[in-house]
């Protein structure tokens, strides 16, 4: 059992008292209230993103992953974040993973007690046979949590690069962490609740990390997703905006072009290879 040495802000009692008392109006009116602060605690914290960043990057760039770990909230964050990236991108799956305690399932129902293992996170980043070269981060709100605790601890011993999210400074997630990223959202407006406000920002930082990653790899031309999967209707339209106006050519050849080549990076580059060699 991991228990956090200083005054755990995750498990403050909420500033506003009587919630069952309150208006609609005035419950909304609170909650956002308290969702500001969140933007501004993260902004605090951006030299630790970019030092983890920095790191994470130059081994990615050498054949490295990006692993996400964590339990409940925290862990279906990390997993929303990884599957989005193949899609956003056009990375392979299996380059940034999100695991969580008690499997995939436990993305719909909570496996209890599952986040108390302290050995488990650890088995379940060997099944991906995790290497020196990837890169991990603990994501745990109250920072205590033996799943991600146990699961840094042995990945840091065997040399992988491990960071830490969490919103309790000092907490026992961040003395096994290379890069100790600690963002103090305060007591969340239901008291314990950190599906709120650290929820928010672990996902502020999630977007942080592996957007500027991708940007970091080559995968974003300009401010576009040029390596986007063309999955759906309003992806191909986008997609076909974009060789669109890149090239200066009509909707239509735009189109015939990027289903062509079946990624407007490929499109773009396909035309003016085919323009130059005529």
């Amino acid at each position: 059992m991991y228990l956090c040495a200083v005054k755990s802000i995750t498990e403050s009692e909420s500033l506003y008292k009587e919630l069952e008392k309150k208006s609609i109006s005035q419950i909304l009116e609170e909650i956002n209230t308290e969702d500001q602060r969140v933007p501004l605690a993260v902004k605090a914290v951006i030299p630790a993103v970019e030092a983890f960043v920095a790191a994470a990057a130059k081994r990615m760039k050498e054949g490295g992953r990006l692993f996400y770990i964590g339990a409940g909230t925290s862990g279906r964050l990390g997993v929303v974040d990884a599957s989005e990236c193949p899609p956003t991108f056009g990375v392979p799956h299996g380059l940034v993973v999100g695991i969580i305690s008690g499997g995939d399932g436990a993305m719909r129902k909570a496996v209890e007690f599952a986040e108390d293992d302290q050995n488990q996170g650890w088995m379940d980043l060997q099944e991906h046979e995790i290497s020196p070269l990837d890169s991990l981060v603990g994501i745990a709100a109250s920072g205590t949590t033996p799943y991600v605790i146990g699961a840094l601890k042995t990945a840091r011993e065997h040399g992988i690069l491990t960071a830490c999210i969490t919103c309790n400074p000092g907490a026992p997630v961040s003395q096994h962490s290379d890069v100790a990223i600690e963002v103090d959202v305060g007591p969340e407006y239901l008291t314990g609740s950190t599906r709120m406000k650290a929820g928010t920002a672990q996902k502020l930082i999630l977007n942080m990390i592996s957007t500027s990653l991708m940007i970091q790899l080559g995968r974003v031309k300009g401010n576009r997703m040029v390596d986007m999967q063309l999955s759906n209707n309003k992806l191909v339209d986008r997609g076909t905006r974009m060789v669109m106006e890149e090239l200066q050519v009509s909707y239509d050849q735009a189109n015939a072009l990027l289903l062509k080549h079946g990624s407007v990076r490929k499109a773009i580059d396909g035309h003016r290879e085919e323009k130059t060699s005529q």
